[in-house]
């Protein structure tokens, strides 16, 4: 595949650690340096899902500190810098240099240094005189933290509420815009890709493809470019499709309960990272690493948890069979003499079981740690009666409504508050027209359970303000954000269009159908009226539509601004793989959210507004 981004990334690392050297046909440096890495906290968790301790030894790397830490002299060592471009970091690499902490320093910024902060870096070791101890500064284009093959975060944390923000001004818009865009160009660098863009206009989406778009053209024309596929092969290779969207898209996706494995591990358990501690059998907490490296995890975590559970004893009643069977081979011959040839065939045995010892081990311990993980979930699920959120509000989304005493029933039912706050702000999506009696009996359902009710209102302002803008004009773009108004209007009416079309027998999100349409490339009611930005076509207005868009593709990058989730990620999975051939689909997004962490964003909005009723939070204990 020509956009393994997991790979590539991890190239990108192993070729800084060894000083940004060219790597032999083993992945290490001809010439064996030894090295300190240091990093900020940013570039750590860049670091983490890719790069293991043992692979930092493997590479030179003896020792490794925060940027930000006390550090003791090491002298005749080079040093690693891998940090964020920050006024802050720039002062404390002019400090280290300053004190000859190390024998020479290599700096690797995690994005491009500003020109300012260059300025900044060589007047200060200039005047400091450690100018010299300076070997090297790389842009490395590194600023997202890729998770799994085909999906990838830019980290930044709380966009939704920053965009969504009635009093953001256009400035703060714009920083944050530029942030979004500049993130997306560090991966597009990293697979050295030029994509053809899509998006919905108006909003978020269409700010960021047109900040991106301008970024790609500007580098094209610069001497040193990173796009390699604009080679002489250009015409034979086909370039992937970038679909940008923003999270009011499909809102619900955002908050709903889902009972597949890796979304419950994520919602439930707090998966950050691919690093997760829950409750040992015998006390004490465990930590688990779930990534490609667990092959239960990458063949399972798109089930349903039931069909888990089924799997996992499946697998344990297997590896049961195998043990007995090395046990029986090995077991001699009920106390009868050897003859010579028994003796060999049981030494060909025993060989054969002692080599089959490591992989039965690492099976164990495979299954150990999924029915450790898998039994906290039960508890969880039965504690708060998961299955039922997420089939109710899956029946909700198909058939656009609920009764009302099965609806009041999950409320004064199990669940914690967070739990019911979802499931009453996901009816809200739902229903076609919101029944005044119906909402007063949920608010009064969520006060009598003390939820603070701040995002339900912000969706039911929302919702009602979206009721009002559907009869006026909101596309006219006079000045970049008339904010409120802009995306309200915009926000809600697609989310109802998505939830319309919610498929219970496949549950297709919204967002997979959108982008199954523009890999096509044909004409399509659903998104002829999207932008396309061609960074490689001459520029003519503002992203002019289907006039240069070569389709069918086979690859596509599908990017969330405002937070995503495992829902869309493993719905997206699901349809690259169904397709024939079989298409490749990237999933990032600005952050990936739980359920919780997104309803905190709409809670966050509904008190900027002054809504609803906020409970008082218990005093916090010392």
């Amino acid at each position: 595949m020509a956009l393994n981004l997991r790979q590539k990334q991890t190239e990108c690392i192993i070729r800084m650690l060894n000083l940004n050297q060219p790597l032999n046909a083993t992945g290490t440096a001809n010439e064996e340096v030894y090295k300190i890495l240091i990093y900020d906290k940013f570039c750590q968790n860049i670091l983490s899902p890719l790069i293991h301790v043992k692979d930092l030894r493997k590479h030179g790397v003896t020792l490794y500190f925060l940027i930000d830490k006390d550090r003791k002299p090491v002298h005749d060592v080079p040093a690693v810098y891998f940090v964020q471009p920050s006024q802050v970091n720039v002062q404390r690499i002019v400090a280290d240099a300053s004190r000859s902490l190390y024998d020479s320093l290599h700096l690797n910024f995690s994005s491009s240094i500003p020109r300012p902060l260059l300025e900044d870096l060589a007047s200060g070791t200039l005047n400091s005189e450690s100018i010299d101890k300076i070997l090297k500064v790389h842009d490395q284009y590194l600023e997202f933290v890729t998770l799994e093959h085909n999906l990838f975060s830019l980290a930044q944390k709380s966009c939704y509420v920053q965009l969504n923000d009635p009093s953001a001004g256009d400035r703060e818009i714009e920083e944050i815009v530029e942030k979004v865009a500049s993130g997306l160009f560090c991966v597009l660098a990293t697979l050295a890709v030029v994509p053809v863009i899509r998006c919905p206009s108006g909003g978020p989406a269409e700010m960021v493809a047109s900040v991106l778009d301008q970024k790609l053209r500007d580098h094209l024309l610069s001497k040193n470019n990173l796009f390699t596929e604009g080679g002489g092969f250009a015409s034979s290779f086909q370039r992937p499709v970038l679909c940008i969207f923003d999270r009011n898209f499909e809102l619900s996706v955002g908050i709903q309960h889902d009972f597949r494995y890796l979304p419950l591990v994520h919602d439930v358990l707090g998966l950050r990272l691919n690093r997760l501690s829950v409750p040992g059998e015998k006390g004490g907490m465990r930590s688990y690493e779930l990534d490609s490296s667990d092959p239960f995890w990458v063949a399972n975590g798109s089930l349903e948890f039931p069909e888990v559970a089924v799997e996992i004893e499946t697998q344990l009643n297997k590896y049961k069979k195998d043990v007995d069977e090395v046990n029986r081979r090995t077991g001699g011959t009920d106390g009868a003499e050897f003859e010579g040839t028994d003796l060999i065939g049981n030494t060909k045995h025993l060989m054969n079981a002692v080599n089959s010892l490591p992989e039965l081990t690492e099976r164990k311990q495979v299954i150990d740690k999924h029915t450790n993980i898998a039994t906290v979930l039960l508890g969880e699920i039965k504690e708060r009666s998961l299955d039922s959120y997420a089939k109710k509000e899956n029946d909700m989304m198909v058939r656009g409504g609920i009764d009302r005493n099965e609806l009041l029933g999950v409320l004064r039912g199990k669940g914690t508050k967070m739990d019911k706050l979802r499931f009453a702000i996901i009816y809200l999506i739902c229903s076609e027209s919101i029944n005044p009696s119906e909402v007063e009996a949920i608010e009064t359902s969520l006060r009598e359970s003390e939820v603070d009710t701040c995002a339900f209102q912000y969706v039911k302002k929302m919702k009602s303000l979206n009721v009002s803008l559907a009869s006026s004009n909101s596309a006219s773009r006079s000045n970049i954000v008339d904010w409120a108004e802009k995306l309200y209007g915009q926000s809600i009416s697609a989310v109802t269009a998505g939830v319309k079309n919610l498929l219970s027998s496949d549950r297709q999100l919204a967002l997979t159908r959108i982008v199954e349409a523009l890999m096509e490339g044909r004409p399509n009611p659903d998104v002829d009226s999207y932008l396309v930005f061609d960074p490689r076509a001459p520029k003519s207005g503002s992203g002019t539509s289907g006039s240069h868009l070569k389709g069918p593709f086979k690859e596509a990058i599908v990017f969330m601004i405002g937070g995503g989730n495992y829902m869309e990620y493993g719905s997206l999975q699901e349809f690259a793989q169904r397709q024939q051939p079989v298409k490749h689909v990237i999933y990032g997004t600005t952050e990936i959210l739980t359920g919780i962490e997104f309803v905190e964003q709409l809670t966050v909005l509904g008190q900027k507004m002054g809504l609803g009723s906020t409970v008082a939070s218990p005093a916090p204990t010392l």
